[in-house]
């Protein structure tokens, strides 16, 4: 929990703060950004929440990687949204909240399916959200995107006993003992609606993950950009060849998907998928600019 006597000064008065310890990883203003903004290279409270913004504002305190984010209001109110995650996105697709350090604050995500359950990326381990996802059929496939967003992998592993995939141009020694490493540039179908897809560029290995031909999980690869209202790629952090990242994002468009699940940045949905094409294309024409 955030340091009351730390709080930064520019939070407007209120049950909900953010102190000083935040590290300005994003999360809690794409998750609740009439309630946070960004301000001089951290978050805070800009407005507190409306009685329907609420939940949401305490969803994203439990997801802040650093607990930088305070309240003080009713525990009781805290504990009760503290175990209603994984929380829903559409469908079977939730996010787990409760963001890493370690991965400087990366979204992870959840799919609940008949063939068997895959985590995407990882949250920092919490029994919480062990129980929860244990509760929801457990996890047979730990797929990871890339190497910055691995954070508690193994602890999850250790709870589900559960088989990870990265690619292998990714791997360290710290990964090296992962169960699924691929190789090459091919795509991999991990099944009928689950299919890898290797887009190298913001690291060498990196991949993202096509389900159903609709939900497009993305790591650092791409996200949506609130203040320039459009899709968007991490140019100052590109650890490998901005170049390259652009042609692995001009190969998305032979792909169907109309939502994007990104590690850092805001999700995004369209309308359709020819939709999301032409906000890829803008994306494109902007990496090029």
């Amino acid at each position: 929990m955030a340091n009351l006597r730390n709080k930064r000064n520019k939070n407007a008065e209120g049950n909900f703060f953010v102190d000083n310890s935040c590290i300005d990883c994003g999360t809690c203003y794409w998750m609740a950004p009439q309630v946070f903004k960004e301000d001089d290279g951290m978050s805070l409270v800009y407005e507190q929440p409306k009685p329907n913004q609420e939940v949401r504002a305490m969803e994203a305190l439990f997801s802040c990687p650093t607990n930088s984010i305070g309240y003080t209001g009713a525990r009781v109110e805290m504990r009760k949204i503290s175990k209603t995650f994984p929380i829903p996105v559409s469908e079977n697709v939730f996010h787990n909240g409760y963001h890493s350090e370690s991965s400087y604050g990366a979204a992870s995500y959840f799919i609940q399916r008949d063939n068997g359950n895959v985590l995407v990326d990882s949250p920092r381990y919490s029994s919480v959200i062990s129980k929860n996802i244990k509760d929801m059929g457990g996890v047979v496939l730990q797929y990871l995107t890339h190497r910055d967003d691995v954070a508690d992998t193994d602890l999850y592993q250790k709870d589900f006993l559960s088989k990870r995939l990265m690619h292998k141009d990714d791997i360290s020694k710290k990964t090296e003992h992962f169960e699924i490493i691929l190789d090459g540039q091919e795509d991999y179908q991990i099944d009928d609606d689950l299919l890898v897809i290797t887009v190298p560029g913001h690291t060498k290995g990196h991949t993202v993950l096509l389900y159903k031909e609709k939900y497009l999980f993305t790591g650092d690869h791409l996200a949506f950009q609130r203040h320039q209202k459009h899709l968007y790629a991490f140019k100052t952090a590109c650890w490998y060849d901005w170049d390259i990242q652009i042609k692995s994002m001009e190969k998305l468009l032979n792909y169907n998907f109309s939502h994007v699940l990104p590690g850092h940045g805001a999700p995004y949905k369209a309308n359709s998928s020819a939709d999301m094409k032409l906000e890829l294309e803008k994306c494109i024409e902007w990496m090029k600019s």
